[in-house]
C-alpha cells in the first residue's frame, strides 16, 4: 500500500518552501486575473482588494483561497516544519470578521458567484471544512468568521442543483466532479442537505457511467482529470464495496495500465504560458487521484501497484515545478502538491 512515511518526510522537506510561496502569493495583488460583467459605461471593476478584500492575490479568486488552505492545512498538520508564528499573524489580518462578510456579499451577488462554480466554492469549501474540524484557538475563531460565506456558498450550490442537468466533464475550473469533492467534507460535518444533494446530484450524473473514453485526455489546458476526478468523488460517495465494481465498469483495464493516457504524464513545453502551464497541475492532481483511488480499494487488490506506480510518476513529473517556476505556475501549483501528500 502507499508509504505514509515517505510522503510525511516529503511533507516536511517542502512544507517551509510551499508556506513561503503561499505567504508570499496572498499578499500579491497584481497582476491580477479580474472578471467582471459590465452592466453600463461607468460600471468598471474597483481594484482586487477593494472588491474582495480576503481572496485579493494569487492572481485569482479561487487560486488565494487556495493559498489559505495551503497554509491552515501546514499549520495544522506539520506546524513545526512552517514559519507558524507568521502564518497565524497573517491568516489574522486575512481573516477578519468585516472582511468576511464582504466576501460573503460578493459570492452572493449573481455577477460574481456563478463565476467561482463549482472550483472557486468547492475550494472554500475545503477551506471552512478544515477550519472547522481544527480544535486550536484560533482557527475556532477564523471558523466562525468564515461561516457566512462557507454559508452562502452551501446555499449558491444548493441552487445550482435544482437546475443542473448536466455535469461538466473537461479538465478545468468548471469540472463538476472535483468542485463536488473538494465541498465533500464540509457537507458532511455541517449541512446535511448539502451532503444529500451533492450525493443525489453526483449519484445522477455519474453512477451509471462505463468505459470511460480516458484515452482522450488530456486537453491542452487540463488540470484535471475528468476520469480520475470523477472516479474519487465516487469513491467517497458509491455505498461500502460498491466502488470497486462501479469502477471496473468505468476504467476496466486499469490492471494493463489502459488506456495509456491516464498512466502518462503530461508534456509541458511552456511554463510562463498559463494554458499549457496547467498541465503541470494535472500531473499533480491524477497522483493525488491515483493515490485516493489505491487508499479506497480492498487489500490485495490487483489495480493498487498500478494505481500507485501512477501516482508515482506523475508526482515525479509535478512536484519539481511547484516553487522556482514562473507565476502561472507558482501561483496556484502548491496546493496540489499539498493536496497529495496530505
Amino acid at each position: 500500500m502507499i508509504d505514509m512515511d515517505e510522503w510525511a518526510s516529503a511533507l516536511r522537506a517542502n512544507a517551509g518552501g510551499y508556506a513561503r510561496v503561499a505567504l508570499t502569493n496572498i499578499a500579491t495583488e497584481f497582476p491580477s486575473d479580474l472578471r467582471h460583467l459590465m452592466r453600463g459605461p461607468g460600471d468598471l471593476p474597483r481594484r482586487p482588494k477593494e472588491r474582495t478584500p480576503v481572496f485579493f492575490g494569487s492572481f485569482d479568486w479561487h487560486s488565494c483561497v487556495e493559498m489559505h488552505w495551503l497554509l491552515v492545512r501546514l499549520l495544522r498538520v506539520v506546524p513545526d516544519a512552517v514559519p507558524a508564528d507568521e502564518i497565524r499573524a497573517a491568516l489574522d489580518a486575512q481573516f477578519t470578521e468585516a472582511a468576511l462578510e464582504v466576501e460573503a456579499r460578493f459570492m452572493a451577488d449573481p455577477d460574481h458567484g456563478p463565476r467561482q462554480r463549482p472550483y472557486g466554492w468547492g475550494w472554500a469549501l475545503q477551506l471552512a471544512d478544515d477550519l472547522g474540524a481544527w480544535d486550536d484557538p484560533d482557527a475556532r475563531r477564523w471558523s466562525e468568521r468564515f461561516a457566512p460565506l462557507a454559508e452562502t456558498i452551501a446555499g449558491n450550490f444548493k441552487r445550482w442543483f435544482g437546475k443542473a442537468t448536466y455535469p461538466i466533464r473537461y479538465g478545468m475550473h468548471q469540472n463538476s466532479a472535483f468542485g463536488l469533492s473538494r465541498a465533500l467534507g464540509y457537507a458532511r460535518s455541517n449541512d446535511r442537505e448539502l451532503l444529500e444533494g451533492i450525493t443525489a446530484v453526483a449519484t445522477r450524473w455519474f453512477a451509471a457511467d462505463a468505459d470511460y473514453p480516458g484515452g482522450w485526455e488530456p486537453s491542452g489546458s487540463d488540470f484535471l482529470s475528468p476520469a480520475l476526478t470523477e472516479a474519487e468523488l465516487m469513491a467517497q460517495l458509491l455505498p461500502d464495496g460498491q466502488f470497486p465494481d462501479w469502477l471496473s465498469t468505468f476504467l476496466p483495464e486499469i490492471t494493463v495500465r489502459r488506456p495509456a493516457a491516464l498512466f502518462t504524464p503530461a508534456i509541458v513545453s511552456d511554463s510562463t504560458d498559463g494554458q499549457i502551464a496547467h498541465l503541470h497541475g494535472l500531473n499533480a492532481s491524477r497522483a493525488w487521484c491515483w493515490r485516493r483511488i489505491a487508499e479506497e480499494l480492498p487489500a490485495e487488490d490487483p489495480r493498487i501497484p498500478v494505481a500507485l506506480e501512477a501516482m508515482r510518476s506523475h508526482a515525479a513529473a509535478a512536484l519539481p515545478h511547484v516553487a522556482g517556476e514562473d507565476y502561472m505556475v507558482e501561483h496556484w501549483l502548491a496546493a496540489y502538491a499539498v493536496l497529495l501528500m496530505t
